[in-house]
């Protein structure tokens, strides 16, 4: 499965997003991408790269002319664009001539700032105005973010925690914090930090909203084999070198994946089996990875439950809300923990009958695969046949059409 993974130990931008992806590309590929980027028909707007050396590092940045200029970093007064509204960035949008799922990303790239603005300010989504991020310089940077993520499907994307930067930066609301207001609220459940060295805003909200999307999980760099590398950087310089790294290549290590994930147990003593499993959809639903009960013997000698929850770090604080609304404990443990998975295919299969039947596939760390059928489906084709379980087995295996199959997206247990 082919990884990407983005190290933004020096935070992100659209700019800095967009020249680290660009630079994965060879040379006829990278020149294939700036003319399709010059074929999006964004008015005024043309785009180029540039190499940049940051301390010492080459990096690549997307530089983007609007009438002939680079518009500022920051326009501490919104002059010199329009300032625009979700509906007519949208329109900008759908414009473009790019292909519709990098469109409808660009377009849910745009409707998260929107949301994390319209918090900021205490006002409806449609009254939000875009200052610097509705700049046609911005909207080239989504879009070309986009155009390249959809050209280079990764089947998984790992970015790492995010660094923020400190201080304050200044931008057409005047002097803000940083994170602003925007970038911190796109950054809720993300592993986010400052190192309280660098001074000065390194995520913008345009860099965080397209983390938001792209990111499958956040976390350290998997085992993979990276077959390109590449540096993005801003025109910005710091103390510390100024880049995004990206590392694109098939993931090694067998088929297995070490991950980190958050491990929440609790214990009752005063619900039902019927209360246990409405809790536990309900937890799932909240975003759990696994949820079971085991028989406990309680205090005083009472029957009870030691139940288990597993789920990414980022949705814990969920979970914990699901727990305490759904379940009468009055409290829960928990603690990470790092988790080995079998890579899984999950695929659809045309059972004599006609009907579908999934079949998931596990990937052994020597090669060889292991099967079965979905439990539903299968007893679902027993039925149809009235045979039992064990006879659709064995009929699906020996006649389903397993090698036309249409494979999904391959996923994690």
């Amino acid at each position: 499965m082919k990884v990407l993974h983005l190290d933004c130990s020096m935070g992100a931008a659209g700019d800095m997003l967009a020249g680290a992806l660009l630079g994965l590309l060879d040379g006829p590929g990278r020149a294939a991408a700036l003319a399709a980027f010059n074929s999006f028909g964004l008015p005024h707007t043309v785009f180029g790269v540039e190499t940049l050396s940051k301390n010492g590092i080459a990096a690549l940045r997307l530089r983007v002319e609007v009438r002939g200029e680079e518009e500022a970093p920051h326009r501490a007064h919104g002059h010199g664009h329009a300032h625009r509204h979700l509906t007519g960035v949208n329109a900008v949008l759908d414009s473009l001539e790019m292909p519709e799922a990098a469109k409808k990303a660009a377009k849910e790239v745009y409707l998260s700032i929107a949301a994390a603005e319209a918090r900021a300010h205490d006002v409806p989504v449609e009254e939000v105005h875009f200052h610097e991020t509705g700049a046609l310089d911005a909207i080239a940077d989504v879009a070309a973010v986009c155009w390249l993520m959809d050209a280079l499907k990764p089947g998984e994307t790992v970015v790492s925690p995010v660094n923020t930067g400190s201080g304050s930066v200044e931008c057409a609301h005047g002097t803000l914090p940083v994170p602003a207001p925007a970038t911190a609220f796109l950054l809720e459940g993300v592993p986010a930090y400052s190192d309280g060295t660098t001074v000065g805003e390194l995520t913008t909200p345009t860099g965080a909203a397209l983390l938001r999307r792209f990111a499958d999980r956040f976390g350290a760099r998997p085992a993979m084999a990276a077959e390109a590398t590449s540096f993005g950087c801003g025109k910005k310089d710091f103390k510390r070198a100024n880049v995004l790294a990206a590392y694109f290549g098939e993931r090694s290590g067998g088929e297995t994946e070490a991950r980190e994930i958050a491990e929440i147990s609790f214990n009752v003593d005063d619900m039902t089996g019927e209360d246990l499993a409405f809790a536990a959809e309900r937890i799932f639903e909240a975003g759990a990875l696994d949820v079971f009960f085991t028989p406990a013997l309680m205090k005083k000698g009472r029957p009870g439950h030691l139940a288990t929850v597993l789920c990414e770090e980022r949705t814990a604080d969920k979970i914990f809300d699901a727990v305490f609304a759904h379940t009468t404990t009055i409290g829960l443990r928990w603690s990470v923990r790092r988790r080995m998975t079998l890579a899984r295919e999950e695929r659809v299969a045309e059972a004599p009958d006609g009907s579908l039947v999934g079949l998931k596939t596990s990937r052994l760390p020597d090669g060889s695969a292991r099967s079965k059928f979905e439990a539903d489906d299968l007893a679902g084709y027993a039925k149809r046949k009235s045979v039992s379980l064990a006879e659709a087995r064995r009929d699906l295996t020996a006649h389903a059409r397993i090698d036309k199959m249409a494979p999904e997206k391959g996923k994690g247990i």
